[in-house]
C-alpha cells in the first residue's frame, strides 16, 4: 500500500479498536480503557554500553489516538460520521489525558478557551486556513501529539535519545549542554534531559507554538515550557509520559498530561495506526522497518492541502 493511501486510511481510524486474538498467537493492537500506573524507581532491566536504560524499539500509546485530547475514546466533537460502535457513558471511557487539574480540562484563559472551541467547532468545515489541522498540512506533530499519532521508534546513542515519528523526529540531549537561544523556535521544541533510575527526565523549551495537541484544538504559545518524565516499567515493556505544561500567556495555571505507551514487537500484528511497520526477512531474521512517509521525507512541502482554484 502506498504511504499516502496508508496515511489516509489511518486518518479514518477514530474509534476504539476491538481486542482480537489470532490463532498463531500474535496480538492485534487494542486500545485499553485505562492505563497502568508506573512508579519512578530503580532500573532493573538491560543497559546500553553508555549506561542508559535500554528502551530502544517501537512504541505507541495505548489509549486511542489524537482525535480528542480530553476524551480520548470520545471521538471528534460534531463528527458527521459517527464511530463504528456506539459510545458508552463518559465514565466508562478512558480518562482525560489531562491528569491535573482533577476536572480533566486544560485550564485555558478565557480568550484561549474561546479560540480552542472555535477550532473544534470548525474542524469538519475548515472555511479558514486556521481551521486546518497543522498535521494535515505535513507539519510535525509537536509536543505532546507526536506520542499519540501512530507509533514511533526510540533509538539511543551515547549522549542522546532519538524519537523517530512519522511526522518528523525529536532529539533529547543528555550531554548537559544549554538550551538553544530563545530566538530559535522548533515544532518539537529543544529537549535537554537526564536519567533518574527508570525515568527519563526532560526539559523542553523553544517551542514554536504552532502545533495542536489534538483535533479538538488544544494549544500552547511559543512561551511553553514542558517538564517531562518518561517513567519506564522495570521490564521495559511500558512507560507513562507525564508532562507538566507551563505557559502563563495561555493557561491560568500549570497542568499535567499523562499518556501511557507500550512496546510493540514481532508478536503484534502490524496495522495502520499503532504498529505501522513492515517486517522483512534478512539472513533468516525478521527486520522491522518503518514506512517512509512523504511528509517526513520532505517529498511534499508544508501547506500542501486541497485548494479551491482561483476564479
Amino acid at each position: 500500500m502506498h504511504n499516502q493511501l496508508a496515511a489516509a486510511v489511518a486518518l479514518l481510524i477514530l474509534a476504539p479498536l476491538p481486542a482480537l486474538a489470532q490463532q498463531d498467537g500474535t496480538r492485534r493492537i487494542a486500545f485499553e480503557p485505562n492505563f497502568t500506573q508506573i512508579a519512578s524507581g530503580k532500573w532493573t532491566g538491560k543497559r546500553l554500553p553508555d549506561g542508559q536504560p535500554d528502551v530502544e524499539g517501537h512504541w505507541s500509546n495505548t489509549v486511542s489516538n489524537h482525535s480528542n485530547f480530553t476524551d480520548p475514546q470520545g471521538g471528534i466533537p460534531g463528527d458527521p460520521t459517527p464511530p463504528r460502535k456506539p459510545l458508552g457513558p463518559r465514565e466508562s471511557r478512558a480518562p482525560s489525558r489531562v491528569s491535573d487539574p482533577a476536572d480533566g480540562q486544560v485550564p485555558f484563559q478565557p480568550w484561549a478557551r474561546a479560540r480552542q472551541q472555535e477550532f473544534s467547532a470548525n474542524f469538519h468545515n475548515p472555511t479558514k486556513p486556521q481551521y486546518i489541522e497543522p498535521l494535515a498540512r505535513c507539519a510535525p506533530g509537536g509536543i505532546p501529539k507526536s506520542l499519540m499519532w501512530h507509533g514511533y521508534e526510540i533509538r539511543q546513542y551515547p549522549g542522546y535519545v532519538l524519537f523517530l515519528f512519522d511526522s518528523g523526529s525529536r532529539i533529547i540531549h543528555l550531554d548537559g549542554k544549554p538550551h538553544l537561544p530563545e530566538s530559535i523556535k522548533l515544532w518539537n521544541g529543544d529537549s535537554r534531559g537526564h536519567w533518574e533510575g527508570n525515568t527519563l527526565v526532560v526539559d523542553a523549551t523553544n517551542n514554536n507554538g504552532k502545533a495542536l495537541f489534538g483535533r479538538t484544538g488544544e494549544f500552547a504559545s511559543e512561551n511553553l515550557q514542558v517538564s517531562e518524565r518518561y517513567i519506564f516499567a522495570p521490564d521495559g515493556q511500558r512507560y507513562n509520559y507525564v508532562g507538566t505544561f507551563t505557559d502563563p500567556t495561555v493557561y491560568t495555571r500549570s497542568w499535567t498530561a499523562t499518556i501511557p505507551a507500550r512496546r510493540r514487537d514481532g508478536s503484534d500484528v502490524t496495522d495502520g495506526w499503532h504498529y505501522e511497520v513492515a517486517i522483512n526477512q534478512a539472513g533468516g531474521k525478521p527486520v522491522v522497518e518503518r514506512y517512509e512517509r512523504i511528509c517526513a521525507e520532505n517529498n511534499i512541502g508544508f501547506g500542501s492541502v486541497a485548494k479551491t482554484p482561483a476564479k
